[in-house]
């Protein structure tokens, strides 16, 4: 008789059944085959004694064991392991590690160079050099809390818990379209909106509608680097033109277009990234000039329109957009908190109709509940409060931060001060190398991050973005303290040689 009462384990603090605990440490007995089939199970009142347990656990357990079919009953006879289990057959390594099933895997699959992988931010005691993000502590948090209750505790919540429209939530597609159309300077309706968990689904979207192996997709020499990735994913041609103080070279774009078809410009007009400068109003006629010309479609990424500092924020190419040839990306992403991931996507219907079908595929719906909170939060007038306040603070730390880089690290770092975004784009001294910089930093628990990603076309200029924003005046401090012990060290070790 199998030795049931020293095999099996009671955890009575469980939350879960004792019944189902019981048949669960059956089951595994009988996968790793110390319960063979034909197996005769004790009867329900001889468990029971042999457990401790009230019988009618015993009888439960069976049943669900009956049930999944891992034992059979066979009336005036008993309970026996069923004899027509497979063998599960598991892979034995002779001389090799282990077989480990939570990262191991049993099969081949695809495996994707192309897209980045992210670090892990979990060490509390590093600095990480962020490439501009917003200060999640000053988040309107309060706010969204209340709004968000007041949305549930409306009597239609009801109506927005089931599945609901692919192209998002209709009451912020309606609170969007005046938002745009007054901020944004946009002529648009509601069919033109859709709704995305961020930028970067409006730009996989875009990738997807308008790229196809080898066709050709336009960027800058530097530039944003998940954009890059996502049509490299799609299998197309980069083709990178250069980027001045005045953004991207549209000369350089119709050179190209006279050579070849070109389906699409990537642009990110307000403050181009990496480098954070404006396209220029000749650059950005022109441009719209060209793409009706030349039939290709732009992809203006307006990743943070909000973030002026030295003027009103100037209107992007979809405000000047007569022929319907950009697609419009944004999200209030960076402008609130990276984990609200409500963006928008807005294009004529025809592409709108389709980029919805293709979300569906993906994500069949946003969270509408969310959208309905945003809805509410933009209407009030919560986010531009929001924007006017942060605005204020970030201003404050990007002078702090440029000032402190200048007086104290200015033989070492080159950079303009930026008149808008969360970021420096900040050039290192060529008598050395992020590389070298990024591998002493560590000695300072000061994190560089993958800076390879700011020069996909190796122009060598060795620069990086440092993001300001999301650090307060007492972080700031700390990180040009940490900036100068790397340097200090870096000069010493030289000096030494």
């Amino acid at each position: 008789m199998f030795p049931f009462k020293t095999s099996i384990q009671f955890d009575r603090q469980c939350n879960q059944a004792l019944y189902l605990q019981l048949s669960n440490q059956i089951i595994q007995l009988i996968k790793n085959q110390t319960l063979a089939p034909h197996t005769k199970l004790p009867g329900s009142r001889t468990l029971a004694e042999q457990l401790n347990v009230h019988r009618k656990t015993i009888v439960a357990c069976y049943d669900e064991l009956l049930l999944q079919g891992w034992v059979e009953s066979i009336p005036k006879k008993g309970t026996f392991v069923h004899p027509n289990l497979p063998v599960l057959q598991e892979q034995k390594l002779e001389g090799c590690k282990a077989f480990d099933l939570k990262k191991d895997t049993g099969f081949s699959f695809y495996k994707n160079s192309i897209l980045p992988e992210k670090p892990k931010k979990n060490n509390k005691s590093l600095i990480y050099l962020n490439d501009g993000v917003s200060d999640g502590r000053l988040t309107p948090i309060d706010e969204i809390a209340r709004t968000y209750r007041r949305v549930c505790s409306k009597k239609n919540v009801f109506d927005h818990l089931s599945y609901g429209s692919v192209y998002g939530n209709d009451t912020l597609r309606d609170v969007l379209v005046e938002y745009l159309n007054t901020t944004r300077g946009l002529h648009i309706t509601k069919e033109n909106v859709l709704i995305t968990r961020g930028s970067q689904m409006g730009i996989w979207l875009s990738s997807q509608l308008l790229l196809q192996k080898d066709d050709i997709v336009v960027v800058g020499n530097t530039n944003y680097g998940a954009a890059d990735a996502t049509f490299l994913n799609q299998h197309a041609k980069l083709e990178r033109v250069m980027v001045d103080e005045h953004g991207l070279s549209t000369r350089a774009i119709e050179n190209l277009c006279k050579r070849q078809q070109i389906k699409a410009v990537y642009v990110t007009s307000h403050h181009h990234h990496p480098t954070t400068v404006t396209l220029c109003a000749e650059r950005r006629m022109r441009l719209l000039n060209l793409a009706k010309q030349y039939n290709f479609a732009i992809i203006e990424d307006d990743y943070d329109y909000d973030f002026n500092y030295n003027h009103a924020p100037i209107l992007p190419l979809a405000s000047h957009d007569t022929n319907g040839n950009v697609v419009y990306i944004g999200s209030v992403c960076k402008t609130v908190a990276p984990v609200f991931r409500i963006g928008y996507l807005i294009a004529s219907k025809e592409f709108v109709d389709e980029a919805s079908k293709l979300r569906g595929y993906v994500d069949r719906q946003g969270d509408a509940l969310l959208e309905l909170t945003f809805a509410d939060f933009i209407k009030s007038g919560d986010l531009d409060r929001h924007i006017r306040k942060v605005m204020k603070i970030y201003k404050q730390r990007r002078d702090l931060f440029c000032k402190l880089l200048k007086d104290q690290l200015g033989d070492f770092f080159e950079f303009e001060i930026p008149k808008g975004g969360m970021a420096v784009w900040t050039k290192l001294n060529p008598m050395y190398s992020w590389d070298h910089f990024s591998e002493v930093a560590r000695t300072y628990n000061l994190k560089i991050g993958d800076w390879k990603q700011y020069d996909s076309a190796n122009l060598g200029h060795n620069c990086i973005r440092i993001g300001f924003a999301a650090h307060n005046e007492a972080e700031i401090f700390e990180l040009i303290n940490r900036l100068k012990k790397t340097i200090g060290e870096i000069k010493n070790s030289e000096t030494a040689r």
